[in-house]
């Protein structure tokens, strides 16, 4: 029994095919999908997909690439939209300084917002990083210290000090279709030291898909591919990381089992 922990299945990509790609994942065991929000606007709509589909859920967030669309979001307008059953939490969100190093100002200030009202709620924070690993340790370990909170860093392909910073603070580290491409050993090297309680893997699809779809549009069914690296790298077989990372997923977002 799998999950995609990480997928935007309510992306353009998929509107010819959305029902279909549904259908797909679960035919390949992959039992819940989190169907996450990067455009807090879009979160209406993503939340009534879920609602007519079967184990599948949605977030409430803003991707830092449009930080500077939302200046002034609060931490109240995420807080609004966490109200519906179907939304299990915050993000995602962060900072990516590889594009949007221009907006970055705007991209803490967000991401503050996205920890309060992750503290707040109690719902699990997820965080999108790329190539901003000091600012995004420095935020997130004066933030918990503030008030503690729990998420995850999802696609995770960061340096080995920003996965244990994260996991001295309770988070999980979630796997893509990065871990299955050649140039990556570095990145499994880091995730043959991850506690296997605290690991998830995910698509992000239609992003990154992985060998050996690598290059062509990604969906919630390719997790298997994924999982099955990540069961190498474990040692395990992937019907026991299955297992683990599924059970790890209903841990971190527990409101999936509540509404249930």
């Amino acid at each position: 029994m799998w999950t995609d922990s990480h997928c935007h299945i309510n992306a353009d990509d998929f509107t010819n095919d959305r029902e279909a790609v549904v259908a797909r994942a679960h035919n390949a065991g992959v039992k819940y999908i989190l169907n996450v929000s990067d455009d807090i606007a879009k979160t209406p709509e993503i939340v009534d997909f879920c609602a007519r589909q079967q184990n599948i859920y949605t977030t409430v967030g803003v991707h830092p690439e449009l930080a500077d669309k939302y200046p002034a979001l609060t931490t109240q307008q995420l807080i609004e939209q966490t109200q519906s059953p179907y939304v299990v939490g915050i993000g995602e969100c962060g900072l990516d300084y590889y594009y949007n190093s221009d907006i970055k100002d705007f991209q803490i200030n967000i991401l503050i917002e996205h920890i309060k009202a992750a503290q707040e709620t109690r719902l699990p924070l997820i965080i999108h990083n790329r190539d901003a690993d000091d600012d995004m340790m420095q935020i997130l370990t004066e933030s918990y210290r503030k008030k503690p909170f729990t998420g995850e860093l999802h696609c995770f392909s960061s340096g080995a000090e920003l996965c244990q910073t994260a996991l001295n603070i309770g988070f999980y580290i979630s796997a893509s279709g990065i871990i299955t491409f050649k140039k990556s050993e570095e990145l499994r090297q880091i995730f043959a030291t991850v506690p296997l309680e605290r690991l998830l893997v995910e698509t992000d699809s239609p992003y990154l898909a992985p060998t050996p779809h690598r290059g062509q549009r990604n969906e919630p069914a390719f997790v298997v591919h994924t999982g099955e690296v990540l069961a190498q790298i474990k040692n395990l077989s992937p019907s026991e990381l299955a297992t683990i990372t599924t059970a790890n997923f209903l841990r971190l977002f527990n409101k999936v089992k509540s509404h249930e």
